[in-house]
């Protein structure tokens, strides 16, 4: 496909988005949603069966529009557009909603989480509340938490087997303060980059690696601009599917309800998919030829010694009672 054709599909898409490339059925209206996620990843699957639970929840009447992979940008341009009322809402990585909502740094903190279910229990708890509250303040209702996933190292320049493999290596990240803290605080040269200037970026040799789940190195095609696999785990990331405050709050009770009840379903349904292709995603990626080394407790744990400094700066940045409640819960 041209540059211009590219040009003229994201045109068109945000033109339809915003509601000018089409008219609406009389009576009927459509929440529209934006996402940096490809059509075949779990969560955007899983927003399709949000869509077809509403329509038929609603009979029609309430209907979403659905725009995932870059359709209308990049996932902080999707955060802008529902920040402004342009689009309904979006579903992103979480840590993109990280500078409007510091406080969601707290579920940022380097190696805390042993499994998968730890990190639901969290977000599901009382943890999960506080920071629904925050987002609201914000102007953006948190409708559900999804599956990102453990977050693992690749990089074209050599196995990552003890802490000084990870000595000055340039690597993307997330746009999270946090992240980019711990990436500094175990030897590597962290940048902020949007997933969508990724590949080209491992292509070019403007990056050593990059650090996503499995899910998203294998749907991105990642493995081939890069070498080598890990198995850092060294966060636990979520997909929250956020909508505008104003434009939700305008739905009548029954139709509010009705997209709680179909996203609950859509959640309930990627978590578990996620889970299942978690381990079939790093397997294809080994089989497609990437070398992976696992990493053991002992570079584990230097990691984890290494960034703990990052917990104590977190306290400052967003506040102690935050950071500890999270750590509390960890712990129990």
């Amino acid at each position: 496909m041209t540059t211009t054709n590219r040009l003229a599909r994201r045109s068109a898409a945000l033109l339809l988005a915003l509601g000018l490339g089409s008219p609406l059925l009389a009576g009927a209206e459509t929440l529209r949603f934006g996402g940096n996620f490809t059509d075949d990843h779990s969560s955007s699957r899983a927003m399709e069966r949000f869509r077809d639970a509403l329509a038929e929840r609603t009979d029609g009447d309430l209907t979403a529009q659905l725009f995932p992979n870059m359709q209308l940008g990049g996932a902080g341009e999707n955060v802008d557009q529902v920040a402004s009322g342009a689009i309904a809402g979006t579903w992103i990585g979480i840590s993109y909603l990280s500078r409007t909502v510091p406080e969601l740094e707290a579920l940022s903190l380097p190696f805390a989480f042993a499994s998968r279910e730890e990190a639901f229990a969290l977000i599901d708890g009382e943890i999960g509340e506080l920071l629904d509250e925050e987002l609201a303040e914000k102007g953006f209702v948190a409708l559900g938490y999804m599956e990102l996933g453990f977050r693992h190292v690749t990089n074209n320049d050599r196995s990552l087997e003890t802490l000084d493999d990870f000595q000055d290596l340039k690597l993307r990240l997330q746009p999270n303060q946090t992240h980019l803290d711990t990436f500094r605080a175990i030897g590597a040269n962290p940048v902020s980059m949007d997933i969508n200037e990724v590949y080209g970026a491992l292509q070019q040799g403007v990056l050593d690696g990059q650090e996503n789940p499995y899910s998203i190195i294998s749907t991105k095609r990642l493995d081939e601009v890069q070498a080598h696999l890990s198995d850092t785990g060294h966060f636990y990331d979520f997909i929250v599917v956020a909508a505008n405050r104003d434009t939700f709050n305008r739905l009548d009770e029954e139709q509010r309800q009705a997209v709680r009840e179909a996203m609950d379903e859509a959640v309930a349904w990627q978590r578990q998919t996620a889970a299942e292709e978690d381990e079939a995603a790093r397997q294809e990626l080994i089989e497609r030829g990437m070398q992976f080394t696992p990493i053991s407790d002992e570079t584990r744990a230097a990691l984890r010694e290494a960034s703990q400094g990052v917990v104590d700066d977190l306290r400052d940045k967003i506040g102690a009672e935050i950071v500890d409640r999270v750590l509390e819960e960890l712990a129990s």
